[in-house]
């Protein structure tokens, strides 16, 4: 029977030797072409308004490349090969909880709140209404802003709730996604251990992960420092979320640095990625994402970049 999903309406030990033999016949440490097809088809999703209607699952080229950077970050950092192997993995499918984002109506709802000064992320949210019950965001919302999302005539309907739930219930939608994919995952001989959700979830609940291991918190900061590189970079999101002209690597880092002041993201796991802006096969994703060249200006920023690292090493 073909996977569907339903419509809308501690830390434990890496088992290694569980990983079934195609995880461990590649070469240079990169998952499988196949492998990765196949897990970047778990973002596609059924409508569940229109029947036979599937929505694919939106830029899953940027999943792909921001794995693709923080293999590259992890290895540089000295992680082992096959934790980096169940890394990738789970950076592969770290957008997985806005799977069968509808992106007019995504795009509507965000823009809007928005210009109305709504907080869009969870912990945001807790600062500005912090009576509201944890893991509550996405009913508070609709309580509070529901009436005047149909004054923009966005209907309240399951659909524009999961819409809702993809920014501000991020951890329950995706641990939705993640037990309906899990078998699936089983089948392609890859083993789910905790802390492969742990990171994806970072970035919205940092909180989380404030008892993991030292290693987790680092995989995690190295996630939503790559993730957020290569969203600076990408010109599909760009034109689609934020009405960029073009892309700055300037601006890229600024708001890496504004994620270090938060600390969000450690000065380790910064000075890697600035190492590494002189890698071709790191820039060759970024310019994929940008679909164009770097500018001299960007080069040149590459090269400031790296001597503020010989001055942070002196």
């Amino acid at each position: 029977m073909p996977f569907r999903r339903p419509s809308d309406g501690e830390h434990l030990p890496i088992n290694t030797h569980r990983i079934s033999r195609p995880l461990h016949i590649q070469s240079g440490g990169h998952l499988p072409k196949p492998l990765i097809k196949k897990l970047l088809k778990l973002y596609d999703y059924p409508h569940p308004l229109k029947p036979h209607v599937i929505i694919p699952g939106y830029d899953t080229s940027h999943a792909r490349r921001t794995a693709s950077l923080c293999r590259m970050v992890a290895k540089h950092l000295g992680y082992p090969a096959n934790r980096i192997r169940l890394y990738e993995i789970a950076c592969l499918l770290h957008d997985l909880g806005r799977a069968g984002l509808d992106q007019p109506l995504f795009g509507k709802i965000w823009s809007w709140a928005k210009t109305q000064g709504i907080p869009t992320r969870p912990r945001e949210w807790r600062t500005m209404y912090p009576r509201t019950p944890y893991g509550q965001e996405t009913e508070d919302f609709l309580l509070r802003y529901g009436k005047d999302l149909e004054r923009q005539n966005i209907p309240l309907d399951t659909w524009t709730t999961a819409q809702i739930e993809m920014r501000l219930g991020f951890a329950r939608r995706l641990r939705k996604h993640l037990r309906e994919v899990k078998p699936l995952l089983k089948d392609m001989g890859i083993v789910w251990v905790p802390w492969m959700e742990q990171i994806m979830l970072y970035y919205y609940y940092p909180e989380k992960l404030r008892h993991a291991p030292r290693w987790v918190c680092q995989l995690a900061e190295i996630l939503v420092a790559c993730e957020q590189l290569e969203a600076y970079n990408n010109r599909q999101r760009g034109r689609d979320y934020y009405t960029r002209s073009r892309e700055s690597l300037k601006q890229a880092f600024h708001y890496l640095h504004q994620l270090q002041s938060k600390g969000m993201v450690s000065e380790p796991v910064l000075l890697a990625i600035q190492q590494l802006m002189t890698r071709q096969s790191f820039i060759k994703v970024l310019t994929e994402a940008r679909g164009k060249p770097f500018t001299q200006q960007d080069f040149r920023y590459i090269q400031n970049l790296q001597k503020d690292f010989m001055q942070c090493q002196s």
